[in-house]
């Protein structure tokens, strides 16, 4: 079988920057891989969809996305984007999945939908012992990612939700960087915030009064 140039392309450059070592703080902490560009209303948000990792990531804990790997930006956490297809492009999700250690990613988000979303678990094997949180893109795809054989780990998010993947991800990370976990609690603490102020507000202006000020 032949690789496309455009893939064969990608594949060079993972390798050539699995062996350009650089410093941590240069490079991504986090790789975000999905099956197709499909699945991007999914892993990032938008388009009519909840949020997703791009959101919880970039909006909620302050990471940057990382477009140009020698060229980090100013933000000391950091993840990447890819399209990695484990059907049509496995050479691919193999390069990618072999390098990510060698090349700084601490954690990978894989996202996949349909019946043989395989994305994530083949990205697991072939990362680990790096640890990959997998997102089912659809309620379809959901066994296929969590089906997993013994000895071969991964954890996953249920369907769709990836927000709660990168969520994951940054608990991950935040047992080695103090900076992220104030970030995850800071988090946590607005959802609680937030939560209290509705009740008040509920219990306060009554259900009619609620669902004019929040519904109507």
């Amino acid at each position: 079988m032949t690789t496309a140039d455009s893939v064969q392309s990608l594949i060079d450059q993972l390798h050539e920057q699995a062996k350009m070592d650089l410093p941590n703080e240069a490079t991504p902490d986090v790789g975000i891989v999905m099956g197709s560009d499909s699945d991007l209303p999914t892993m990032a948000g938008g388009k009519g969809k909840r949020p997703g990792a791009y959101a919880a990531l970039a909006e909620e804990l302050d990471f940057a996305e990382q477009t140009d790997y020698t060229d980090a930006p100013d933000a000391r956490f950091t993840f990447e984007t890819f399209v990695v297809s484990a059907h049509r492009t496995p050479e691919l999700m193999y390069a990618y999945a072999e390098t990510a250690e060698a090349r700084g990613i601490d954690v990978i988000i894989a996202g996949a939908g349909g019946k043989s979303a395989d994305l994530p678990n083949m990205t697991a094997s072939i990362a680990y012992p790096l640890p990959v949180v997998g997102v089912p893109v659809q309620e379809k795809s959901v066994d296929s990612v969590i089906g997993m054989p013994q000895g071969a780990p991964i954890t996953a998010v249920d369907a769709g939700k990836s927000f709660n993947a990168a969520l994951t991800a940054a608990q991950m990370l935040s047992r080695k960087h103090p900076e992220i976990r104030e970030r995850l609690v800071e988090y946590h603490d607005e959802l609680q915030e937030g939560v209290g102020e509705v009740s008040r507000d509920l219990h306060e202006m009554g259900t009619p009064g609620f669902k004019a000020e929040y519904w109507e």
